[in-house]
């Protein structure tokens, strides 16, 4: 059995309550110390999605800030709770739906708190101090089950202390609506539930209930949702009695879950804002997403309070970027992405124009919902006047399938998954391909994202390249009719900037979207290091426009540019809260676009530090390549790099100390060490290995799978153990310190 203490945490002294807060000592091991350094902390009560700290399981989603009067809010959302009508466009018909707030009214008016977000155990714990007394508590989404519960040890003047439930209406909160658009029915209050029913049949519901345990509250509720047959009301009420009745076994399992989490792999630099940063948005993935869950909307599980209009899945940019550092991080069991596009394939052709669906094209319209339905909208036709900036959508998110493929190698994902989808892809765009008397195909009007229209869209043509080159790669059939498209496929426009939008459309005035320097990053298809840096330069001399990805993706591009100064600027720019066209990260690691809320922009930044760290593009993998002469040390362990290899190195007085490579499917390996000097190649057991130099600080190593390679300098025999290296300067942690 599991004791109060271990939920609740140490005893406190205040007003004689057993309280909540961090343990006295942390589990050994420095996954753990680290993990324990970035939780975030609240001296002041939050107010709103903005500052306040958040829990969740890929599904049921919680977030706690003060309310109205002598209230704390518990928001509850839910990431498969949506509309089902598909007659209206995805962010009306198919929208995500608010659920409503448990609310725990106090008898006195708060005047202070003390809250720690332990992310190691991804617990909120602390205390809440009232004219009337003080309560202790402790809040966790339970893992497995996605079952919010709530601890609660309160002094004598707030033991009346009451819980409400205030649902919201089932409507989205998307603008402009419809004229026929009506919300979904009024919700069913039941004692300890509210039934949800939807227009289409089916609903959810959200249950809650509370157990006294002598002088301790122990609440729990969740969300069901039943569509099309059921409001899952029997399922929601069975689950908070049950937790009820088992909840110190959920506890341990929800932090056994939690603790290997963490431990998949590390990243240690001197500054630990960045550091901590890093930690918060790898536990703010695995409380947004899962591989089995939906994938992210711009709230992850959070639904504001008030709403906004973005009420579904947007692939225009903001899946696609959400999902980069679950690669390097080790952590697939986070990709949503790659699951969805398997599960809901066939769904694909609903977002091409009818006259299209052929049976052979696939499309995804923006936005979607979590099953890749549309609703009412497809990506237009291009070179008419329904085209859209949505034709690339599709590619772009098969890109993030072949990272996981390069990552993991496990060619399931590329026979099953990416070579049948990318093929209707092109053949989509291929109805828009035509040669002209250059002797190229060129791509008919489409508009580049969020800027202009143009012929021969850069940002178009980069994705149908890569397209085609990876299904060549793969041997796709009909191979031919890939190759003949990258060989005659119009190069891009460029102009004395560099790269063009598209054919006369040059980059004239600020653009947040990169999207006509894809092919410098992600996709990492250029080979000229002149022309990356003039168009990257051009792009980057305009940034009166640009919002926190741009910084954030900025930073990723000087890093595979190698420009480790310029790279580490940029992502500091971001993080240090810089408002840049009325966008800003806020306290808790969320971001603001004006006043809309997102998420993926601070998942981005996650992705700029990994490219510091290591990049493994083009079959060399490259360790602390765009490391600052600032951060003298740095430590990194089980870093998945494509070929399916982990990596660990150690950085000291500012050099490569030594790096361990792992080789999972026995790919060819490249390496760029970063060690000056002479050096030894050996085996896992202290066995020289075979090497040959193989240019630019690189050396070829055959490495089967399994086994594993150490490079160090000659005669040397380093300490292979992860670290986390001390800190160049002090620094507050997040929330609201």
């Amino acid at each position: 059995m599991v004791s109060r203490r271990t939920f609740l945490g140490a005893t406190s002294a205040l007003v004689g309550v057993a309280g909540a807060g961090l343990p006295v000592r942390w589990p050994a091991g420095v996954h753990a110390d680290i993990v324990a350094d970035a939780a975030m902390v609240w001296k002041r009560p939050p107010a709103s999605w903005q500052d306040a700290p958040f829990l969740g399981n890929g599904l049921l989603g919680v977030q706690v800030y003060r309310g109205a009067g002598n209230s704390l809010t518990f928001m509850l959302s839910h990431t498969k709770v949506i509309d089902q009508r598909p007659q209206w466009v995805a962010a009306v018909g198919l929208s995500r739906l608010p659920i409503g707030s448990l609310a725990l009214i106090f008898q006195g008016s708060i005047t202070a708190v003390d809250w720690t977000l332990d992310l190691w155990n991804a617990e909120l714990t602390g205390t809440v101090t009232t004219t009337r007394g003080s309560t202790s508590f402790a809040a966790l989404v339970q893992n497995d089950r996605g079952i919010l519960l709530v601890e609660l040890v309160p002094s004598d003047g707030e033991r009346d202390a009451a819980w409400t439930f205030t649902p919201l209406p089932a409507a989205t909160t998307r603008n402009p609506k419809p004229p026929d658009y009506a919300g979904n029915p009024p919700v069913n209050l039941g004692d300890g539930y509210a039934e949800q029913p939807l227009s289409a049949g089916g609903g959810y519901t959200t249950a809650w209930q509370e157990r006294q345990i002598g002088t301790r509250r122990l609440l729990a509720a969740t969300v069901n949702y039943g569509f099309p047959s059921t409001t899952g009301k029997a399922q929601a009420i069975a689950s908070v009695r049950s937790a009820l009745s088992t909840y110190e076994p959920l506890i341990v399992k929800h932090r056994r879950w939690w603790n290997a989490f963490y431990v998949r792999s590390l990243v240690s630099v001197p500054d630990k804002k960045i550091q901590r940063f890093y930690w918060i948005q790898l536990y703010k993935t695995a409380a947004a997403t899962r591989a089995d869950a939906p994938v992210v909307t711009e709230w992850g599980p959070w639904f504001p309070a008030k709403g906004n209009n973005w009420t579904a899945v947007w692939w225009n940019l903001n899946v696609q970027i959400a999902y980069w550092h679950i690669q390097g991080s080790n952590h697939h069991e986070l990709d949503a992405v790659t699951n969805t596009l398997y599960r809901s394939r066939e769904n694909l052709a609903l977002s091409v124009p009818e006259e299209y669906r052929d049976g052979q094209s696939y499309a995804l319209a923006h936005p979607s919902d979590w099953l890749l339905r549309p609703g009412a909208k497809t990506v237009g036709i291009p070179g008419t006047s329904t085209k859209t900036d949505n034709t690339g959508n599709l590619i772009w998110a098969v890109h993030n399938v072949w990272l996981t493929y390069r990552h993991t190698m496990d060619r399931r994902i590329l026979g099953e998954i990416i070579v049948p989808i990318l093929s209707k892809a092109v053949n989509f765009y291929a109805h828009f391909l035509s040669p002209q008397a250059d002797g190229y195909l060129h791509l008919a009007l489409t508009r580049s994202p969020e800027y202009a229209d143009a012929e021969d869209c850069t940002y178009d043509l980069s994705l149908i390249r890569w397209a085609c080159r990876t299904l060549v790669a793969a041997g796709a059939e009909p191979i031919q009719r890939w190759r003949d498209i990258l060989v005659k496929l119009v190069p891009y426009h460029r102009d004395a900037t560099g790269v063009m939008i598209g054919k006369d459309v040059p980059l004239s005035s600020s653009h947040r979207h990169f999207s006509h320097l894809l092919w410098l990053y992600p996709l990492q298809e250029a080979s000229d290091p002149a022309l990356m840096r003039q168009s990257f330069d051009h792009w980057a001399g305009m940034q009166s426009l640009w919002h926190g990805y741009s910084l954030a993706v900025a930073s990723s591009m000087a890093s595979v540019m190698n420009s480790p100064e310029e790279a580490l600027r940029y992502l500091r720019a971001f993080i240090d809260g810089t408002v840049i066209g009325d966008t800003q990260i806020t306290p808790n690691t969320m971001y603001r676009e004006g006043n809309n809320f997102a998420l993926e922009s601070p998942l981005t930044g996650a992705q700029s530090l990994l490219d510091m760290v290591s990049q493994s593009a083009h079959g060399v993998v490259k360790v602390f390549p765009s490391i600052s002469a600032s951060w003298p040390e740095a430590s990194i362990q089980n870093i998945r790099c494509q070929g399916a290899f982990l990596l660990d190195a150690s950085r000291k007085a500012g050099a490569t100390e030594w790096v361990r490579i792992r080789s999972e499917a026995g790919a060819a390996l490249v390496l760029q060490h970063g060690i000056a000097g002479d050096i030894d190649v050996r085996d896992e057991n202290g066995r020289r290995l075979p090497w040959k130099p193989a240019g630019d600080g690189r050396i070829s190593v055959p490495l089967r799978q399994g086994r594993s390679a150490v490079v160090s300098r000659r005669g040397e025999r380093p300490d292979p153990r992860p670290r986390d290296v001390p800190a160049s300067e002090p620094a507050p942690p997040w929330g609201l310190p």
